[in-house]
């Protein structure tokens, strides 16, 4: 056992410079395509806590808009159901659904350069509290928006090296 997986490892290590021949750059890295985004992409202003906690996930991601370049438009839809139930008591576990529609566009000409949807979920227990419940609750909803937020981010950084100009 030890010997086949040390195989696999020198295996993987032989395939690295393979990698780096197709053209492979950790997206990223200094000069990747994340650096087209980085610092240029400006969300729609927040209207709502949901918003923000999005719209900070993005800014961790992608920097606070300094030059920009992009403008990105969001409609975020969010709902709820529970997922375990104990008799007499009621649901005790559950789950949060979150999907993002986004269109960027480029500032200076309005022209749309990516859209999609996106969607995910995340989940949290009810607890003996009402005050730990709702915790746990908003808990959930920012790690949602989070990983909601990193698939726009990932969708972006692969469509944008093929727009002119990134």
């Amino acid at each position: 056992m030890w010997s086949s997986e040390r195989r696999r490892l020198i295996a993987a290590l032989a395939a690295l410079p393979l990698a780096a021949a197709c053209g492979f750059r950790p997206a990223h890295a200094p000069g990747g395509p994340g650096t087209a985004l980085r610092g240029q992409v400006r969300a729609d202003d927040p209207a709502s806590a949901r918003d923000f906690a999005f719209v900070a996930a993005l800014e961790d991601r992608l920097g606070r808009p300094q030059q920009v370049r992009y403008a990105l438009g969001y409609d975020i839809a969010v709902s709820e159901r529970g997922g375990a139930q104990v008799r007499d008591v009621g649901d005790t576990r559950f789950q949060v659904f979150g999907q993002v529609t986004f269109a960027l566009t480029d500032a200076a000409t309005g022209a749309e350069l990516a859209s999609g949807t996106v969607q995910n979920f995340t989940a949290y227990s009810a607890t003996s509290t009402q005050m730990a419940t709702r915790i746990a609750q908003q808990d959930a909803e920012r790690r949602l928006l989070a990983i909601l937020a990193d698939q726009v981010v990932a969708r972006l950084l692969a469509v944008l090296p093929e727009q002119p100009g990134a």
